[in-house]
């Protein structure tokens, strides 16, 4: 488990935008919420897997406390 934590770690450290974006500004269907293809639009380099970690209650899009969350 620490390994699949670290490694996790690692690849968000590495794909996320560098500065702390908020879901007001990756939003753009305005639904509240960022989509994998939303975030794609800043990262392009964001994969499947790496979205999926992000979402962190399974959701299927990211909300402002799991942006910031992948961010850190």
């Amino acid at each position: 488990m620490k390994t699949v934590l670290a490694t996790t770690a690692a690849i968000l450290a590495f794909t996320v935008p560098t500065r702390a974006a908020s879901v007001s500004e990756l939003d753009t269907n305005g639904d509240g919420m960022v989509t994998n293809d939303e975030l794609k639009i800043v990262n392009p380099e964001i994969t499947d897997e790496t979205f999926a970690a992000m979402d962190t209650n399974g959701g299927g899009s990211l909300d402002d406390e799991e942006l910031s969350a992948a961010d850190q």
